[in-house]
């Protein structure tokens, strides 16, 4: 299902964390937010299991992602 909310020409995610990763990592980035729309459960639970599989589909450590985010909630909160 497309994301009418998003036009084409826009990023869906437009931090300086995100724009500072290597290309193969915003792809594993952004595939994890469209799985964690599929997801259903609570908020760690769906979070968790998206890490997971991402991960898993993208050949990667889970390292990747979860340093991701604590890397953007960091700068988020002024960290």
């Amino acid at each position: 299902m497309k994301n009418n909310l998003v036009p084409n020409n826009q990023k869906l995610i437009d931090t300086e964390t995100f724009n500072s990763l290597p290309p193969r990592h915003k792809e594993v980035v952004t595939d994890f937010f469209k799985v964690l729309d599929k997801q259903e459960g609570g908020v760690v639970d769906r979070f968790e299991t998206a890490v997971d599989k991402i991960a898993d589909f993208h050949d990667i450590s889970t390292d990747v992602l979860y340093n991701y985010f604590d890397d953007e909630i960091g700068k988020q909160l002024g960290g």
